[in-house]
């Protein structure tokens, strides 16, 4: 069997004791004291809160009206809302496309020929059979602190409850004056012999606020691997701002389909300058990732699809055999300043994480 290149009880010791040591690194984060978290978890409404003082973080929500678990709400330091309300809560202005999207989330688009990503109250129950479930069977831990963390484990599996893949998920969950991160640790273990060939929907998603998409003036036509077209209607109201960057310095729309150790996605959002930057970690596979970054909204990485992002030029259709077992490891930082971070800044962010999960 693979392994994991940490336990959990290593990474959080780990994660611990570098962070009490940066935390009197001279530098734009770490100079900052860090807040405490606390983690409230609500059993019968399947939710965990996360809330930074009296101030909410965000929600892990596992209903079982939603095929899959995922934070939502997330917000910044300054109390913005940076994820899209709908479908759940729907806010004025916002798109209504790809009701899938919700919050901060991690799927397939193929998993033995099931499409987890693209699962939602939309498709008709003729079609149900198609797709995949992510089923949260159990919180496992739970810590506050300044170094908070929820642990969870969940099943990839069928119309008919046929587990194909176990989950093991922890976050932790760290605050500063102004900026949160999130630190997504999971492992996926396979229960009977999984392929995961390489596709163009997945794998990391994050749907955020309307703000933060980039501008458009010409209505856009999506379509996923079942041949469902889905219609984008152009952004070009006032209060549209978002732009890309990434690691490798690809800006906007032309950061789609390109390979970068982070990528950063920033706007206005009230008096402040919302920066969220979605960070690779070097031992995942296909690192440095490909960009599913679109100007729509959806902000995603995607190291298992190759093909459509290289153009043909490569290809990696990932497999594993019952009983084997694979790690992802990534790092969302939500800022709220006057201004983005900067590239030195995000560069920092990244060294430091991959230092604290070797």
């Amino acid at each position: 069997m693979k392994t994991a290149y940490y336990s959990n009880k290593k990474f959080l010791c780990i994660r611990i004791s570098i962070c009490a040591l940066v935390i009197f690194v001279s530098g734009f984060v770490y100079a900052q004291k860090m807040q405490r978290i606390t983690v409230v978890n609500n059993v019968q409404q399947k939710t965990v809160d996360i809330l930074v003082g009296k101030n909410p973080f965000t929600s892990f929500i596992y209903p079982d009206s939603l095929e899959k678990p995922v934070l939502y709400p997330i917000y910044a330091a300054d109390n913005t809302i940076v994820t899209r309300g709908y479908p759940l809560v729907s806010r004025p202005n916002e798109p209504t496309d790809h009701p899938h999207h919700i919050g901060l989330w991690l799927n397939y688009e193929n998993v033995n020929g099931l499409d987890f990503w693209n699962n939602s109250s939309a498709i008709p129950k003729e079609k149900k059979a198609s797709y995949g479930w992510i089923k949260t069977t159990a919180i496992t831990a739970t810590q506050s602190g300044t170094d908070a963390l929820l642990s969870y484990n969940a099943n990839w599996q069928d119309i008919q409850k046929n587990v194909l893949l176990q989950e093991s998920t922890t976050f932790h969950f760290t605050a500063y004056n102004n900026l949160r991160i999130i630190d997504r640790i999971t492992t996926l273990t396979a229960m009977q012999d999984v392929t995961m060939p390489d596709v163009k929907d997945g794998f990391l998603g994050l749907r955020v606020a309307h703000e933060l998409e980039l501008p458009s003036k010409d209505e856009r036509e999506f379509t996923d691997a079942n041949g469902n077209i889905t219609i984008v209607q152009p952004a070009n109201d006032h209060a549209v701002s978002g732009n890309y960057i990434t690691s490798r310095g690809i800006t906007g729309d032309a950061a789609w389909s390109t390979r970068a150790e982070w990528c950063m996605l920033y706007g206005k959002m009230g008096n402040d300058t919302i920066s969220v930057a979605i960070i690779d970690h070097p031992k995942n596979i296909g690192y440095p990732t490909y960009w599913h970054a679109r100007g729509y909204g959806l902000f995603a990485a995607n190291p298992l699809g190759q093909k459509i992002f290289s153009k043909g030029t490569e290809t990696l259709n990932y497999a594993l055999k019952k009983g084997e077992s694979v790690n992802f490891t990534f790092r969302v930082v939500i800022g709220a300043n006057k201004q983005r971070l900067t590239n030195e800044e995000v560069n920092q962010l990244a060294a430091n994480f991959a230092k604290t999960y070797k």
